[in-house]
């Protein structure tokens, strides 16, 4: 399936502003929010369309609308919320998902700690957010547990990746797609990327 840079002018623009570290939290949280709308529009380019008859104020038309169910957005709890808002703004009708873990600091390995999810996934295009694509542990896990769900139209959407995160993704999951603003140098030996941007929770919430 493969993996997209968005590579978007204003995308590329505000993800800079994002690196910043003297960039405050209000100012990340906004532009997180901002960057979620423009990387919504990208995930969702190609999805399916069929036209309805409507009334406009001087005729009546055949018009597109989106096919199918609708869409869900599963957000890999907490810093994927910051996603998440924005996109919903963008689709409001979009069912979500929110899927609890992070990350041991000791052995980098996902904890789960919540799960909840519309009843009805099996038919569903699934889009999972998360800003950092790092080690990936955590993503795997998520996404494995929507399959185990019935899920399998699924869409992986971040802010950064590593190299070391997308090879490790794509090779547990090579039927999802990636969509990322950047892929960044490496993973440092605390599992952070690097250059990156930080704990994009901390950054978002102001706990550190």
């Amino acid at each position: 399936m493969g993996v997209t840079i968005v590579s978007h002018p204003l995308v590329q623009h505000k993800l800079t502003i994002m690196r910043d570290k003297d960039t405050s939290t209000a100012g990340f949280r906004r532009l997180l929010k901002e960057i979620s709308l423009l990387l919504c529009y990208e995930v969702t380019r190609d999805l399916q369309l069929t036209n309805i008859t409507i009334q406009t104020p001087l005729v009546e038309m055949e018009s597109p609308v989106i096919e199918g169910k609708k869409l869900v957005f599963a957000s890999i709890l907490r810093a994927g919320n910051g996603l998440l808002e924005g996109m919903l703004d963008l689709v409001p009708a979009a069912r979500v998902a929110h899927i609890g873990l992070y990350r041991d600091h000791d052995t980098l390995q996902p904890v789960e700690y919540y799960f909840k999810a519309p009843e009805d996934i099996v038919n569903r295009l699934i889009i999972v957010v998360d800003p950092m694509l790092a080690t990936a542990n955590s993503a795997i896990v998520a996404i494995q547990k929507l399959k185990d769900r019935g899920a399998s139209n699924i869409r992986f959407l971040c802010l950064l990746a590593a190299p070391e995160g997308i090879k490790r993704f794509t090779e547990a999951h090579p039927d999802v797609p990636v969509f990322t603003a950047a892929i960044d140098s490496h993973l440092n030996e605390k599992g952070y990327i690097v250059p990156g941007l930080g704990d994009a929770g901390d950054r978002m919430y102001g706990t550190k």
